[in-house]
């Protein structure tokens, strides 16, 4: 086996890809595994500007189930992915979710919670005047109540994906600085990547992991996945009269949401049909001042006088079909593996989709099944419902 020559190549450095090369590499130290990511800054990371929250207050069972395994890792997170390198401080804030229900919403909330306490999570019913005794600066006109989730919360998103970076480096897995611009394929497999720098690195198994670029990295191959980029904008501010506690990241039936950030700041963001479906990360402060600061003011008053701090761009990888995640092989490319299309929900479900993943790989039964995220849906045109609160 010569240096171009590997087991396994993973497109894409980010926590899915990190975490899928953590999981391979911890179960068999003898591959051969090669990670390639153009920016090891991950200064464009869709993960490292993300609010990076973890819930358990989706609709899908599967979707619960991954991040009930989330939130297990990361309570040993940083003991598990200590080395002598570098030991993480993901810093898990269980401060929780919280989702306002209208009218309009409440059979599909409520029949979320009953999912979603079937399965044992810690997620409750809050009618208005207990959102209102907990939460005394919000306006609960027009909601019919919410459901609140104790252990969800929010992580430190560079602790997290350099956790599980430099463990996978420890155990064998190589990093390589540079971009892919093409997968080869040989009589319908895989046979490699071409790089940027002119390099050929060759492999049976190829994963795409390339977040916001899955789509443009699958057409190389010859696979249409209907995954593309969306430009979403959040915001910090600094309110005149601070909250007494931290608030628990709040999501209006509009879709904007808001949680405390360190020092009493507040991070704010809503994703909108107008978003740029492109990749792009400028931001622009007349969004907060002329959009997301009424409707927030509207709800909260206390919040009417504030100083914007900063903002900042990321990028969505969004499935077109159903918003949720495609993992698997590609049922016409033999060795190319996808995860990709998270949609926003990509750093949270990262353990557990590494996991799966590595199963998948290297013929294991899955611990957790995820079949339903399976490819093949894609060719039937047969989307997966999420019909969860956002």
């Amino acid at each position: 086996m010569n240096n171009s020559t590997y087991d396994i190549i993973i497109i894409g450095g980010g926590i899915i890809g990190c975490s899928t090369a953590y999981n391979l590499m911890n179960r068999d130290r003898g591959l051969k595994l090669g990670v390639i990511e153009p920016d090891p800054s991950y200064s464009r990371a869709s993960s490292t500007l993300s609010l990076a929250n973890v819930r358990v207050q989706f609709s899908l069972k599967e979707n619960i189930q991954i991040s009930q395994y989330t939130q297990q890792v990361l309570t040993v997170f940083d003991k598990e992915m200590a080395t002598d390198r570098y030991t993480p401080h993901i810093s898990f804030r269980r401060e929780g979710n919280l989702f306002l229900i209208d009218a309009k919403r409440e059979k599909i909330a409520k029949q979320a919670l009953s999912l979603q306490q079937e399965l044992g999570c810690s997620v409750h019913w809050w009618p208005p005047e207990e959102i209102k005794s907990r939460y005394s600066i919000y306006r609960t006109e027009g909601l019919i109540g919410g459901t609140f989730g104790d252990t969800d919360g929010h992580v430190d998103p560079h602790a997290f994906l350099r956790g599980y970076r430099t463990k996978a480096d420890v155990l064998g897995a190589t990093f390589i600085e540079d971009e892919v611009t093409r997968v080869i394929t040989q009589a319908g497999c895989v046979s490699g990547v071409q790089l940027a720098s002119g390099k050929t690195l060759k492999s049976k198994v190829v994963v795409n992991c390339a977040g916001a670029w899955a789509g443009i990295v699958a057409r190389t191959a010859g696979v249409d996945i209907p995954v593309e980029p969306v430009k979403r904008q959040v915001f910090v501010f600094d309110p005149a009269v601070k909250p007494k506690g931290p608030l628990p990241l709040t999501f209006l039936p509009s879709g904007l949401y808001f949680r405390t950030e360190t020092g009493g700041t507040i991070v704010i963001g809503k994703s909108m049909e107008k978003d740029p479906k492109r990749i792009e990360f400028s931001w622009d402060e007349k969004r907060f001042t002329e959009v997301l600061w009424p409707e927030l003011a509207e709800f909260a008053p206390t919040f009417d006088t504030l100083k914007l701090l900063r903002g900042w761009a990321g990028l969505y990888a969004v499935n077109r079909l159903d918003g949720n995640a495609i993992l698997g092989e590609w049922p016409t490319l033999k060795g190319f593996f996808l995860a990709n299309g998270f949609s926003g929900h990509g750093l949270q479900q990262a353990p557990a989709v590494g996991r799966y993943l590595s199963e998948l790989i290297l013929g294991i039964e899955p611990a957790l099944d995820l079949s339903v995220f399976h490819p093949e849906r894609i060719l039937d045109n047969r989307p997966v419902s999420e019909a969860g609160l956002v």
